[in-house]
């Protein structure tokens, strides 16, 4: 007997247009930091030692809210990379070196100079680092839907341009890294020595 059933058409394939495919990437990269952050936050509040029942405080006549040190119980009171250390420190940066590697650099990084320094080891440099961490956290602020149709303008202006305009000047934090592609280099230069005199020690 032979199968007379109607062989169904193949599915179409589904295309993604370039448009829609750089937002998704764009949103794909801005869920990912923030899955990243939430799991730093996850992981500070899973290290915190459970809470001493009140009776068992010893608070020696003094209130009980100066007995704790709020610091302490809540972590660093930023989000600033340079306020963590340890571990968070280790999760921020990786979070911040996908966002260079896979967003900043695509669209922004630009050719190499020697008026355009870059430095592929910019993770080592501590000026670096602090100014693409605030730069990072800028873009997730003026990027979110809650900053208007203004806002990825504003990260442009007074975000991206200024931290660029530091970040690859020839005296910049790059200044003795690489200034052609075909020559790497990658030098941390030394911080200025304090002047002893007229200084007490």
């Amino acid at each position: 007997m032979s199968d007379t059933s109607p062989t169904a058409p193949a599915p179409e394939p589904f295309r993604v247009s370039d448009g829609e495919l750089d937002d998704l990437a764009s949103t794909l990269a801005k869920t990912m930091a923030e899955v990243r952050r939430h799991g730093v936050i996850l992981d500070r509040l899973g290290s915190e030692p459970d809470p001493v029942p009140a009776a068992d405080r010893e608070t020696d006549g003094a209130p009980e809210a100066e007995a704790a040190d709020p610091e302490q119980a809540d972590g660093p009171a930023s989000v600033f990379i340079l306020a963590l250390g340890g571990e968070t420190y280790v999760v921020e940066l990786a979070a911040l070196s996908d966002w260079v590697n896979h967003l900043l650099l695509p669209v922004y990084g630009r050719e190499i100079s020697t008026t355009r320094p870059w430095c592929a080891h910019w993770h080592e440099h501590p000026e670096a680092v602090a100014r693409l961490h605030a730069l990072w956290l800028a873009w997730q602020q003026f990027t979110d839907t809650e900053a208007g149709l203004a806002g990825p303008s504003t990260w442009h202006r007074d975000h991206l341009d200024q931290a660029l305009v530091h970040l690859r000047a020839p005296d910049g934090p790059f200044a003795a890294c690489t200034t052609s592609p075909t020559r790497p280099n990658h030098r941390v230069l030394a911080i200025p020595a304090l002047e002893q005199s007229g200084v007490a020690a």
